[in-house]
């Protein structure tokens, strides 16, 4: 029960609509080039994570091999470090207050998924 209330909040006031439509447009714009199709999936797995974090976690997705690495290296040249360093400065304002503080775990928890978000799949936890 808390984990679908601090969903709602995080939907309302900690960016997870901003976070979801962001990443989605990233999505629209990977699909447009055939070669960016796995960054689109990529992004399409971060708007789902970004709009219902609580609860949830990145696991390694079995059968991922030296593809989604190499990818996953360009896409941390391209966009990964900036989108992970974007929610690292958005999780350490929301840790100022006390309010904010699960919302910025939340970010936090964001963090790795921006950074090396191909050959993971996120996961319910129990």
């Amino acid at each position: 029960m808390i984990r679908f209330v601090l969903n709602v909040l995080w939907l309302i006031f900690g960016g997870g609509i901003v976070l979801a439509v962001g990443y989605g447009i990233a999505a629209l714009i990977c699909f447009l080039l055939v070669v960016t199709i796995p960054f689109g999936v990529a992004a399409l797995r971060l708007a789902n994570y970004s709009l219902w974090p609580f609860g949830r976690t990145l696991v390694p997705k079995p059968g991922a091999g030296a593809g989604s690495g190499f990818a996953n290296v360009l896409w941390v040249v391209l966009a990964g470090w900036w989108l992970a360093l974007s929610h690292i400065v958005a999780g350490v304002a929301l840790c100022v207050t006390l309010i904010g503080i699960p919302f910025g775990i939340a970010n936090f928890k964001l963090v790795p998924a921006a950074f090396w978000p191909l050959g993971r799949e996120v996961a319910d936890l129990p």
